[in-house]
């Protein structure tokens, strides 16, 4: 993932714009979950752009469902297209 970041931070011009959606795992679980459920912290999304040199913008919750609980992999039928999802937004200074 790291690698990507760099290259996406490659890419963009001075003042470009960086947005990351991606299916959210429990706050601290960091990127235990991306080989079994397919989630990812957020948190650790953010520490790893910002350490690729972007800044961070903000955050929108409009994929976020609170009902999901995070234990289900992301294609499992009883979540799958309800996930819990989180929008980051980034800026190349």
């Amino acid at each position: 993932m790291r690698a990507f970041d760099v290259a996406v931070f490659k890419l963009l011009k001075r003042g470009g714009t960086y947005v990351v959606i991606d299916h959210a795992d429990r706050a601290g679980s960091g990127l235990s979950g991306t080989d079994t459920t397919h989630r990812i912290d957020p948190s650790a999304v953010r520490r790893q752009v910002e350490a690729a040199g972007f800044r961070f913008v903000g955050a929108s919750a409009v994929l976020a469902n609170p009902a999901d609980d995070h234990s289900k992999a992301v294609f499992d039928p009883a979540i799958r297209g309800r996930t819990d999802q989180f929008v980051l937004k980034f800026r190349k200074p």
